[in-house]
């Protein structure tokens, strides 16, 4: 969710600071929530500053682009290989320790499907039901 604009943050501190208006009523007339409020007053009288705080970040990147290069090729070498499997090869190749679910997003990112591609096309390869109707159609 984005934060609040500056615009909004400025004249919800002014109509604060000039009329004499509870925090409550004040949340109710910019449709804010009311702990926007507390915490937007507590920042500009702490900080003496109304912008959002810069967001936290998140988690880093378990694999580095070593680590995602050997996967790729892991994938090429073998590309019908459980997700377990790669997980254990790359292990092997990098010791790099990372889930299951971390594999699979990567090869998400990467472009990489799951679907294991057929020996022959079902078109070209008559059906054995089909085979075995029409065998039994001649009797």
């Amino acid at each position: 969710m984005k934060p609040y604009s500056l615009d909004l943050r400025q004249k919800i501190i002014e109509t604060y600071e000039q009329e004499a208006i509870s925090q409550r009523n004040l949340a109710k007339r910019f449709r804010v929530a009311l702990s926007f409020i507390y915490k937007l007053l507590k920042l500009y009288r702490e900080k003496g500053t109304f912008e959002p705080k810069s967001h936290g970040g998140g988690q880093s990147m378990k694999l580095s682009p070593e680590n995602i290069i050997v996967l790729g090729e892991l994938v090429e070498q073998k590309n019908d290989a459980t997700l377990e499997e790669l997980r254990e090869k790359l292990h092997e190749q990098t010791q790099a320790e990372v889930s299951i679910s971390t594999i699979s997003r990567v090869l998400t990112s990467l472009n990489f499907t799951r679907k294991k591609k057929r020996c022959t096309p079902l078109k070209d390869k008559p059906s054995e039901f089909k085979t075995y109707v029409q065998s039994t159609d001649k009797k």
